[in-house]
C-alpha cells in the first residue's frame, strides 16, 4: 500500500521551490515597492479601507479564499477519477497558475486604489468590458453562497456538534472585534484568550450537539424545534440540511452588512488559528504517525490511484476527467473568487505593498497545502453513508482528519469534532465574505446612483437580500452533481477573465512585457471552462434532467426551477466570457505587445520609469485608448 506522506511531501516540496524562486521573480517584475503608499492608508475610512497587521490580513486572506472549497474539490475528484490526478492537478496547477493569479489580482488592486478586477479591465478597454465582468462575477458570487450554504448544511446535520462550536465561535469572534476596535484592548492578550475560546468551543460542542428540526442525531442532540417549518424544503432527503441552508444564507446576508471591523477581521484572525492547527498539525501528524508514532488506524491509501477517464461508480452518469477534473478541483489550484477576495477586501487592507508576496503567492500555496491534507483524509477513509452520493461523502475530511490527529495523542472523537469545525468556519467565511464582495460588485457597477432604481439597486440591504434568495432557489434541488462543476466552471471561468485583467494591465506597462505568466494559464482556463460548462448543461442538466420524462415525473416545482435556473446561469456565464475574452484579446492586440518569453534588456529604463509613473499616467493612457 502507498502512505499518505507521498501526498505530503510532493506537495511540500513543489510549493518551497516555487514559492522561493516563481515567487521572488513576480514580486520583482511588478516592482512591488514599500515607498509607496496602499489603499489601505491613502483612503483610510474605518470602514472598508482599514490597514491591518500581516498576520492579520494573512488570517483574513486565507481564510477568505481557502473556505470550503479546497476541502470539497480534492474530495470529489478523488472519489470520481481517483486520487493521482488529483494530486497532480494541485501540485502543479498551483503554483504555476493559482499562486500567479492571486498575486497578479492583489497587485494590481493595489496600483488601482484597492478597486475589484471590474473596475481595473474597466480602465483598459472600457465601461462596457468593467460591466459585463462585474456582473460575471456577482453571478458567480451567487454560486459561491448557495454551494458553500449547502455545504454547512450536510456538515452540521453529520456533525451537530460541529454546529454548537459554530455558533459560539462566531459570537467569540464578535466579541474579540470589541475588544479590540472599541476598548482597545491589549492585540496579543486578547488573541490567547480568544483563540483558547475557540478550541474550547470543540469540547462543548461535544458536550451539547445541538439541530434545528427532528431527525436521526447521536445522542445527547438537543433539538431546537419540535416539527419542521413549511417553509424549509427537505434538501438531500433531509430537513435539517434545508434548515441549515436557510439560516446560514440568513447569517451570510446579515454579516455582509457590518462594517469590516465587526466580524469580518476578527472571525478571519480567529479562524486563522483553526487553520494553521488543522493543515499544520494534519501535516506534522502525517509525518510523525509514518515515522515516530502510532495512528489509530494506518496512514495508507485506501482508493484507487485511478478509476477511469470516465469516471467511478460513485456518480450515475459519464463525468470525463477532461474537462471537468478542473472543475471539480477549482480552490485548491485556482479560483477566480480569489480575484474577487485580493481585489475586494485584501487591497483595502494590505498595510505594505511587500506584504503582497506573502499573503497573494504565499497564500494560494497554503491553501494548497489544505487541499493536500482533504486529499489524504480522504485517502484514508475511502468510504460514503450508506445513503451514497458525493455531497454526503464531504464528512470524510472530518473522519480521516480525525484519525491523522491522533498520531499526535489527540482522541479521534476531538479531532473529528475538531475537523468538521475547521471545514465549516472556513465555509461560513468565505460565504459571508461572497455576499460582501457581491454588494461590491453592484455597487460598481451603479457608481452614483441617481434615479430611483439606482438608488434601491446600490442600497447594500437590498442586494444582498437579492444574492441569498437567488442562491436558495439554485440550491434548493439538492442537486450536488450538478451544482458542484457548475460552481467550479463558473469559478475557473472567472479566474481566465482576472487573468486576462492582468495581462491587459501588464500589456499597457510600455516595453517589451513578458506576458506569459499570466497568459497562457489564461487561455488554457478560458478554453477548459467553457467546454465543461456547455457540457453540464447540454448533457446534466438538458439531457439527463430537463428532456427526461421519468426525471420530470419524479422531480417537484422546486427542482425544475432549480435546474432550469443553474442553467440559464451556466449559459449567460459562458456568454459575458466569450465577449470579453474577444475585447481583451482585441485591446492586448491594439498595444502591440505580443507575448514574449523574455523581457529585453534595451526596455529597462524605459520599464522603470513605466512603473514610477503609472499611477498617474494609465488612467490617462486608458481613456484616450477608449
Amino acid at each position: 500500500m502507498v502512505s499518505v506522506i507521498w501526498i505530503v511531501a510532493i506537495v511540500l516540496v513543489t510549493f518551497s521551490v516555487m514559492y522561493v524562486g516563481y515567487g521572488r521573480y513576480l514580486s520583482q517584475f511588478v516592482g512591488l515597492d514599500d515607498e509607496r503608499e496602499t489603499p489601505a492608508h491613502e483612503h483610510r475610512d474605518g470602514q472598508e479601507y482599514v490597514p491591518a497587521r500581516k498576520s492579520v490580513l494573512f488570517g483574513h486572506h486565507f481564510s477568505s479564499i481557502a473556505g470550503g472549497a479546497p476541502i470539497v474539490g480534492p474530495i470529489t475528484a478523488a472519489l470520481i477519477w481517483g486520487w493521482v490526478p488529483a494530486l497532480v492537478w494541485i501540485a502543479v496547477g498551483n503554483p504555476l497558475m493559482g499562486a500567479v493569479h492571486d498575486f497578479t489580482s492583489l497587485s494590481a488592486s493595489l496600483r488601482h486604489e484597492g478597486k475589484s478586477i471590474g473596475y481595473i479591465i474597466g480602465e483598459y478597454v472600457g465601461e462596457r468590458g468593467k460591466d459585463m465582468l462585474l456582473w460575471f462575477a456577482f453571478l458567480l458570487i451567487i454560486l459561491v453562497v448557495a454551494v458553500f450554504s449547502l455545504v454547512v448544511g450536510v456538515v452540521f446535520t453529520e456533525y451537530p456538534q460541529s454546529a454548537t462550536a459554530s455558533v459560539l465561535y462566531i459570537a467569540l469572534a464578535a466579541v474579540f472585534g470589541v475588544w479590540l476596535y472599541q476598548l482597545g484592548l491589549p492585540f496579543s492578550v486578547g488573541t490567547v484568550i480568544f483563540v483558547a475560546g475557540v478550541f474550547g468551543t470543540v469540547w462543548v460542542g461535544i458536550q451539547y450537539p445541538f439541530a434545528l428540526v427532528p431527525g436521526d442525531y447521536p445522542a445527547g442532540t438537543f433539538v431546537l424545534l419540535d416539527s419542521t417549518p413549511g417553509f424549509v424544503p427537505s434538501i438531500l432527503e433531509s430537513a435539517n440540511i434545508g434548515a441549515w441552508v436557510v439560516v446560514t444564507l440568513v447569517y451570510g446576508g446579515a454579516a455582509s452588512v457590518l462594517p469590516v471591523w465587526v466580524l469580518l477581521q476578527p472571525r478571519d484572525y480567529l479562524s486563522s488559528f483553526l487553520l494553521y492547527t488543522g493543515v499544520g498539525g494534519s501535516l506534522l501528524a502525517v509525518v510523525l504517525g509514518t515515522f515516530i508514532t502510532t495512528t489509530s488506524q494506518p496512514l495508507e491509501i485506501e482508493i484507487p490511484a485511478w478509476y477511469g477517464f470516465m469516471g467511478s461508480d460513485l456518480v450515475p452518469f459519464a463525468m470525463p476527467l477532461f474537462p471537468l477534473l478542473f472543475l471539480t478541483i477549482a480552490c485548491g489550484t485556482i479560483s477566480g473568487f480569489h480575484s474577487l477576495v485580493s481585489s475586494g477586501t485584501t487591497a483595502k487592507q494590505l498595510n505594505r505593498e511587500s506584504d503582497a508576496r506573502l499573503i497573494g503567492y504565499g497564500g494560494m500555496l497554503a491553501e494548497g497545502l489544505l487541499a493536500a491534507v482533504a486529499l489524504c483524509t480522504v485517502a484514508l477513509i475511502a468510504a460514503t453513508p450508506a445513503e451514497g452520493g458525493i455531497a454526503l461523502a464531504l464528512p470524510n475530511f472530518a473522519d480521516g482528519g480525525g484519525i491523522i490527529l491522533t498520531a499526535l495523542g489527540v482522541p479521534e472523537t476531538i479531532g473529528t469534532v475538531f475537523m468538521a469545525l475547521v471545514l465549516v468556519s472556513f465555509l461560513l467565511t468565505s460565504m459571508d465574505t461572497g455576499v460582501r464582495l457581491g454588494r461590491y460588485m453592484v455597487e460598481e457597477i451603479v457608481g452614483t446612483p441617481e434615479t430611483t432604481v439606482e438608488r434601491y439597486m446600490a442600497d447594500k440591504h437590498l442586494n444582498s437580500s437579492v444574492i441569498i434568495v437567488v442562491a436558495f432557489f439554485l440550491v434548493a434541488s439538492g442537486s450536488w452533481e450538478d451544482l458542484w462543476p457548475l460552481f467550479g466552471g463558473a469559478n475557473q471561468l472567472l479566474a481566465s477573465l482576472a487573468l486576462l485583467t492582468a495581462t491587459v494591465w501588464l500589456a499597457d506597462w510600455r516595453g517589451s512585457k513578458q506576458l506569459l505568466s499570466t497568459g497562457v494559464p489564461m487561455a488554457v482556463m478560458a478554453v477548459i471552462t467553457v467546454i465543461g460548462l456547455l457540457w453540464l448543461v447540454f448533457y446534466q442538466n438538458v439531457y439527463l434532467d430537463l428532456l427526461s420524462a421519468e426525471w420530470r415525473a419524479g422531480a417537484t416545482a422546486l427542482e425544475v426551477v432549480s435546474v432550469t435556473l443553474q442553467s440559464l446561469l451556466a449559459l449567460v456565464l459562458v456568454g459575458l466570457a466569450t465577449v470579453l475574452l474577444r475585447i481583451g484579446y482585441g485591446e492586448l492586440r491594439s498595444t502591440g505587445d505580443a507575448p514574449t518569453a523574455t523581457d529585453g534588456g534595451e526596455h529597462a529604463e524605459e520599464r522603470t520609469s513605466d512603473r514610477e509613473g503609472a499611477d498617474h499616467d494609465r488612467v490617462d493612457d486608458a481613456e484616450n485608448r477608449s
